[in-house]
């Protein structure tokens, strides 16, 4: 018998048996660092698993702020997953190419604005063709839909309710940026954003929450998420670097039954960017 998996995490034989169903949907949240020059739009166009709609992480956001693909409003969220014929009430798989990469952020946006059936596909895109199976490149075209939003306020947090963090010491920080990042020993790929972590920070890289492209099972996380310094008996706020990759951690944390965790939207590139947040270096 195999190891107890997260319940929010389906497998690429289940997905393959429910594509085409009635109200079930497939999100391609495919995205890249800038750095990683690679255009995940194009290449959804290219190959997709079929019935997959994308979603475009950095056009479906709040565009008011210069930080990036932040949380949209309640009626840019609907219109954009409505105009993808998603309802709220639809089993819903989202899925990117490595496996646990930038699909975590738009499952937890789908739950933050009331979907309730919301998956992450295990292997992603990358294990779905290491497989051999079924791609195409004919473009979606569903009926429209009306996406009921409800958005939750309590599974964020803000800047200012960061800095009462920090500063209060009394609500763990979860950073999920690489070692290098989180120590500022390594340059941020954004400029004008400082090198280092909050004050009181642990770093629980979103990267080792998976192997190989499936997220691990639900003891092997509580092992990993513990050993980085997290107590999951109490609260946690995630952060990364611009709010994707927090999401990976808070994806481990609701797998495990814990309730009491937040993302902090703006992550290190809003906290870096400022000249007045409290930095430190090293691995402390």
């Amino acid at each position: 018998m195999s190891e107890e998996k997260s319940r929010f995490v389906v497998s690429a034989d289940w997905v393959e048996k429910n594509v085409g169903a009635p109200e079930f949907r497939l999100v391609d949240a495919s995205w890249y660092l800038p750095a990683q020059k690679r255009n995940a739009e194009e290449e959804y166009a290219a190959a997709h698993i079929s019935g997959a709609v994308f979603f475009n992480q950095d056009m479906i956001a709040d565009h008011s702020t210069s930080l990036p693909h932040t949380i949209p409003s309640v009626q840019v969220f609907s219109d954009a997953v409505g105009k993808s014929g998603i309802s709220e009430t639809d089993t819903i798989v989202v899925y990117d190419g490595p496996g646990f990469f930038s699909a975590p952020r738009v499952w937890w946006l789908f739950r933050l604005f009331g979907a309730t059936d919301v998956y992450v596909l295990d292997g992603g895109l990358d294990g779905w063709r290491r497989e051999g199976r079924a791609l195409t490149s004919d473009l979606s075209k569903p009926a429209p839909a009306t996406f009921n939003a409800r958005y939750d306020a309590s599974k964020v947090t803000t800047l200012d309710a960061m800095k009462d963090i920090v500063a209060g010491a009394q609500i763990q920080i979860a950073d999920a940026r690489g070692p290098g990042r989180f120590q500022g020993t390594e340059p941020e790929p954004r400029a004008g954003v400082r090198s280092g972590h909050m004050p009181g920070a642990k770093n629980v890289p979103g990267a080792i929450l998976s192997e190989n492209g499936k997220f691990k099972s639900l003891p092997e996380l509580r092992k990993t998420i513990e050993a980085s310094g997290i107590d999951l008996s109490k609260p946690v706020v995630t952060s990364c670097g611009s709010g994707i990759t927090a999401a990976i951690i808070t994806l481990a944390l609701t797998s495990l039954g814990h309730a009491g965790n937040t993302l902090y939207d703006g992550s290190w590139t809003e906290w870096g960017g400022l000249d007045d947040t409290p930095i430190v270096t090293g691995k402390d």
